[in-house]
């Protein structure tokens, strides 16, 4: 019992540790010069051959030695790309450090309980994903505001472009009169080709931050605009439509769908819900199922048709508008 208090006092003081280390971390990473650093960073690694050389080099030297280590693994890289899409102002290194944390206290609580080595196993796993789900909540939470915020910045850079400023003005107007997450893209664009970047480049950039069928026609429809000529102003304006009535029967398709959906989600997570309150009310009425060879078999094959019938209710939910 005393070995338990001392691992528990241990595991608080460490996490207070890493909590007073973040804070510090984070009040650096919010300032302006690390925001062009990191934005500079991710333009020299993601647009080999866009900058020149001697600069691309310069800017990649600036990088820190667990920089350097980290950036050349394709999952950290993706990883960057992931929280960039979130919105999330948080480095990679903090991020993958809160990861370890929340899995050190999944395993902690599953040695506390004291059921055995699958208590630890199972809460290590389900506190490691606890991030990324997160993650992936809040790129799903961003990409649908860009899409909301979408029509109103075709509106407002068509009636920019009545009133004859260029295409650069009237993408600085949109940075600058809306609100985040588009207010920062379009910034971002701006200032890109402010640097140097053709407005083709600077495009492609923002796609890659923030990948939606809406956000690729309109570049589409600027690149054209460039290349072929034409009004602009009008393009923007059916765009802007078009995206509207499709926003419009995505919401009522939602609605029709809502009861499928839930359907869906309590059939998969009840038989997960029921077997981890059985295992910790009554261990023993499971022990007949997995104490056999035959019953382990029968856990996995429901195991494969669960993950076999979420998909089909998702796919069938999943109607392309």
């Amino acid at each position: 019992m005393m070995l338990l208090t001392v691992v528990i006092l241990f595991f608080i003081a460490a996490l207070l540790v890493l909590i007073t280390i973040y804070l510090s971390y984070a009040a650096v990473k919010t300032s302006p010069a690390y925001e062009l650093r990191k934005r500079l960073r991710t333009l020299a690694m993601d647009a080999a051959g866009r900058l020149p050389e001697d600069l691309r080099v310069e800017i990649l030297q600036d990088m820190t030695p667990v920089d350097k280590f980290l950036y050349r693994f394709k999952i950290i890289q993706n990883l960057h790309a992931w929280l960039d899409k979130a919105g999330l102002k948080v480095d990679v290194k903090v991020f993958i450090l809160g990861v370890l944390a929340v899995a050190a206290i999944g395993l902690l609580l599953g040695t506390v309980l004291r059921r055995g080595i699958i208590p630890p196993i199972i809460l290590t796993i389900i506190f490691t994903a606890i991030p990324f789900i997160y993650l992936k909540l809040q790129i799903t939470k961003r990409v649908f505001l860009f899409t909301e915020q979408l029509t109103t910045a075709l509106d407002m850079m068509s009636r920019s472009l009545k009133a004859g400023h260029s295409l650069a003005m009237a993408i600085q107007v949109v940075g600058n009169e809306m609100a985040n997450p588009i207010s920062g893209l379009f910034k971002s664009v701006y200032e890109e080709q402010a640097y140097g970047l053709s407005v083709r480049e600077a495009l492609s950039n923002m796609i890659r931050r923030m990948d939606t069928p809406d956000l690729r026609f309109f570049v589409t429809a600027v690149n054209i605009y460039r290349e072929m000529g034409g009004n602009l102003s009008e393009i923007l304006e059916n765009l802007a439509r078009t995206i509207r009535e499709r926003l419009k029967i995505k919401r009522q398709v939602k609605v029709y769908t809502a009861q499928a959906r839930l359907s869906g989600y309590i059939l998969i997570v009840l038989p997960i819900a029921a077997a981890i309150l059985l295992y910790f009310i009554s261990p023993d009425y499971l022990q007949e199922l997995t104490g056999d060879k035959l019953g382990r078999t029968l856990i996995a094959l429901a195991v494969v048709l669960q993950i076999v019938g979420a998909i089909v209710i998702r796919r069938i939910i999943d109607i392309k508008i």
